[in-house]
């Protein structure tokens, strides 16, 4: 998935017939960094589903410093999945492949992960048919822009990404209402929220599409930075810029914040900080930026700290120990992420079962299945079985990792 030819240079997307002149060896870094977010990303739903709290983590009312830190440390989860995709796509769609056919790449597997949440995705949350717009929505309709905003130069790419990122929150005023029966579009390109299909069936989208589509046209231009032979430099001062950008912004408390005030389901609208009556509060307030839809402010939170490790991790081999490891989960994504859904569900129902809990199909989605008295646990359980849930997942997605590199003739494996 994530290739680099170290004496290559790439041509530039759009004007030229190919991207790079040759395949190269995997650049280990990015599957590092990815792995590490997709174990991140099982600590947050395996606390959906196995946490006692009837209360998002994010509800200053309520929260506290254990609980905000589990749920903070997994908000890196989307932005750098996204980011990594777009530079993913980049470097594995660099052998030597014309721009129709990195084009069409992203057109088949957008629509392919748009189908896979519909159907596979969103029956694996409930064990029910509903219609929920997760991670893997705003990344296939992402790759469906990607595929005509390829054809443009990586300025021009680079350009689009990080203005949309950085000029998306001007949107934040306008009123879904407003725009009449035509609500439902602002919805899904910017806001969050129900659309309702039928008397009895609603569509809830969480991730809105412009944001997303900026992150991941950002991390595709940023693909071609990875091929300067003096890239580290390069990722490092990105990182810290970007880093420091967020502390500027935040502390300024005024644009990138998003609006305050409309809960949602597993997260209220964090908006603008506040002091708080304990330290521990503050700080909370502080870093409790809004994921839907992403802000300015918790895109920069994200990205930033998660480029500066990338950099750190430039040149790591992960031959054997916690690399290796990570190695896996990350050159696996999607099988990872499909198949842990399941996994930590089904864990749930036995764990509710085998301490006479009643049986909850969760997570908490905008108020749709609220959690019954007398279930779940508390944190350090949760940190359990998520482990457990992890290191069960090892050997599926080292099997699954070998398969695709036995059988790189294999076309459909790509879009696995």
């Amino acid at each position: 998935m994530a290739t680099v030819a170290g004496s290559t240079t790439p041509a530039t997307v759009g004007t030229g017939v190919s991207i790079l002149a040759a395949p190269g060896p995997r650049l280990v870094s990015v599957d590092i960094l990815r792995g590490l977010v997709m174990v991140i990303m099982a600590l947050d739903h395996t606390r959906d589903f196995m946490s006692y709290l009837r209360f998002p983590p994010e509800d200053m009312a309520h929260t506290y410093g254990a609980l905000f830190f589990t749920r903070f440390i997994t908000h890196f989860c989307a932005p750098v999945f996204c980011f990594l995709a777009g530079t993913g796509a980049f470097l594995a769609t660099s052998r030597g492949k014309s721009v129709q056919q990195v084009s069409w790449f992203f057109l088949t597997r957008g629509l392919w992960l748009v189908i896979l949440e519909l159907t596979v995705v969103d029956f694996g949350w409930g064990f029910v048919a509903w219609g929920f717009a997760g991670v893997l929505w705003a990344l296939g309709w992402s790759m469906v822009a990607m595929a005509l905003i390829v054809r443009l130069p990586v300025r021009w790419i680079a350009a689009l990404g990080v203005g949309m990122i950085a000029t998306h929150n001007l949107l934040d005023r306008i009123d879904p209402a407003s725009l009449g029966k035509f609500y439902w579009l602002l919805t899904i390109l910017h806001t969050h929220g129900r659309i309702p299909i039928t008397a009895h069936f609603s569509f809830f989208v969480a991730y809105a599409l412009i944001p997303w589509v900026g992150v991941m046209a950002a991390g595709f231009a940023f693909g071609s930075l990875l091929f300067k032979p003096d890239r580290r430099k390069w990722i490092l001062t990105l990182g810290i810029s970007l880093t420091a950008l967020f502390f500027v912004l935040r502390g300024l408390n005024g644009y990138g914040n998003g609006i305050a005030g409309l809960p949602f389901g597993f997260q209220f609208s964090a908006g603008p900080w506040s002091v708080q009556p304990t330290l521990s509060l503050t700080v909370i307030s502080f870093f409790n930026t809004l994921k839907y839809p992403p802000s300015l402010d918790y895109l920069l939170m994200t990205l930033g700290p998660s480029l500066i490790l990338l950099g750190l991790l430039d040149g790591a081999k992960a031959e054997r120990g916690l690399g290796r490891t990570l190695l896996v989960y990350g050159r696996v994504p999607l099988f990872f992420y499909v198949l842990h859904i399941y996994l930590v569900h089904v864990m749930a129902i036995v764990v509710a079962l085998a301490f006479h809990q009643p049986v909850w199909h969760g997570p908490i989605i905008g108020g749709m299945s609220p959690k019954p008295f007398g279930y779940g646990h508390g944190l350090l359980f949760i940190y359990t079985m998520w482990i457990l849930a992890v290191a069960i997942l090892y050997l599926p997605c080292r099997w699954f990792m070998d398969l695709k590199r036995g059988h790189r003739d294999w076309a459909w494996l790509s879009y696995l």
